[in-house]
């Protein structure tokens, strides 16, 4: 090998690769935001009975084209698609987690026993241009109720999401609610929509223009605003439903008022899915930009079926995490920073490393979280240093086993947080005396 091409293999070694635009690490700074949000996710899903169901982040393309729509913006534009060059199966990283779930439920037969209440939550993926609160790999959690055909899971589902923003501290957010009905009040109102926007096709931007044939109702959707007075002057789709869809539809926000849940009527709202029918819902903010949506859903009656199953109703709704997250931080509710730990345990290596490391795995198993010093370069390291890492660990405490410590088969104890007091304990007696030194610090 030439000194040219050492040289050239050496410079590829120390490539830095970085990460992929729009997916984003989770670093131990932010570490327990994330076991938090997780934290009271689980509590208030727990709280109504929901249980948790977890599926593949690789499905079969064909769930989400079947189940979310072909000609929806998720479908068309933004999902990570492949073909599997070992058997040429026609594979999708998850971009969202209902037709998933509804796979799941289906191919294990879950309804059988009755109705079930589940929840999920985990990675999914869309190719998006990232900005703040939409990134390309993003955290959603959700909850799904299925095989209940009444107005009454519709507002449950709706408090739960409430609960939530109580329970997490979130300010600024409001409900939004629609109806989109049943299918053939959908088509009257597709023609009417389509016979709408065909006298004004001067004024439709080259995704509505597409659309108008293929799914007029996600022209309403659009955010364009150029168009806006055009979409406000469209038909209502209110004002095509029966008397069966407006009951259902007056039932859920008679149980909203009920319990005291405000919300508005916005009859621009359908939601970015194919599979929603009936009630359909929004949770949004004017804290985070052009991101205003927390959390949405809706019912989805037909969706069951149409992956294959026994015709079956359901509902749900989910939320984006980090844009929980953000909005979590603008209204001043994430929690403080925690401690790395609640002992830490200093020594001098040689005999002192090994009485340490006794000492900090009997603490362990007593469960009291310890971190044992372990110099970066392996050599032994001043107790003056040691201390500046135990302090900035956050512990409550350090144990401290030096030479003169363990020639008098004792250890060091000391206050890191309040007194800073230190005192001289028998290395058998150090579980106790920690154990009573974090009750004391406690009360």
């Amino acid at each position: 090998m030439t000194d040219q091409s050492k040289d050239l293999k050496v410079q590829a070694k120390a490539q830095k690769i970085n990460g992929v635009r729009g997916m984003n690490d989770l670093l131990p700074a932010d570490a327990a935001q994330w076991e938090h949000l997780d934290h009271v996710l689980r509590d208030v899903a727990r709280a109504y009975g929901y249980e948790f169901l977890r599926t593949p982040i690789l499905e079969a393309t064909a769930v989400f084209q079947r189940g979310i729509g072909e000609v929806t913006d998720i479908v068309e534009k933004e999902m990570y698609s492949f073909e599997d060059r070992l058997n040429g199966e026609q594979l999708t990283l998850r971009p969202e987690g209902t037709a998933a779930l509804v796979r799941s439920v289906i191919e294990n037969n879950l309804l059988y026993e009755g109705p079930k209440r589940l929840w999920y939550t985990g990675p999914m993926f869309r190719h998006e241009r990232p900005q703040r609160g939409r990134y390309r790999q993003f955290h959603q959690f959700g909850i799904e109720a299925l095989g209940f055909a009444g107005p009454d899971i519709d507002a449950e589902i709706i408090l739960m999401g409430q609960r939530l923003w109580d329970e997490l501290g979130l300010k600024g957010v409001r409900l939004e609610i629609n109806s989109l009905g049943q299918a053939n009040e959908r088509a009257e109102h597709r023609a009417a929509l389509v016979t709408y926007f065909e006298k004004n096709t001067a004024q439709l931007d080259e995704d509505s223009q597409r659309r108008l044939m293929t799914n007029p109702l996600r022209i309403l959707d659009s955010k364009n605003p150029e168009m806006q007075a055009l979409i406000e002057g469209a038909p209502k789709l209110l004002d095509f439903l029966g008397a069966e869809s407006l009951k259902h539809f007056n039932a859920v926000q008679a149980l909203l008022k009920s319990n005291n849940i405000p919300c508005k009527i916005n009859p621009r709202l359908v939601r970015g899915l194919d599979y929603y029918n009936l009630t359909v819902f929004e949770w949004v903010t004017d804290e985070l930009g052009a991101q205003g949506t927390i959390a949405g859903g809706g019912r989805y009656d037909p969706l069951i079926e149409r992956m294959g199953g026994k015709a079956a109703p359901a509902c749900g709704w989910a939320m984006g995490m980090e844009r929980v997250l953000e909005l979590m931080k603008v209204s001043g509710s994430l929690p403080e920073p925690q401690a790395q730990c609640d002992i830490f345990v200093l020594h001098q290596g040689g005999e002192t490393l090994t009485a340490a490391m006794i000492i900090a795995e009997r603490l362990r198993s007593a469960g009291i979280d310890t971190i044992l010093f372990c110099p970066p370069d392996g050599e032994s390291a001043s107790f003056k240093s040691q201390m500046k890492k135990a302090d900035s660990s956050g512990a409550a405490f350090a144990v401290i086993i030096g030479p003169d410590e363990l020639a008098k088969d004792e250890a060091q104890i000391k206050d890191l947080r309040a007194s800073g007091e230190q005192k001289s304990i028998p290395l058998d007696g150090v579980l106790e005396a920690v154990m009573n030194a974090l009750v004391g610090a406690s009360e």
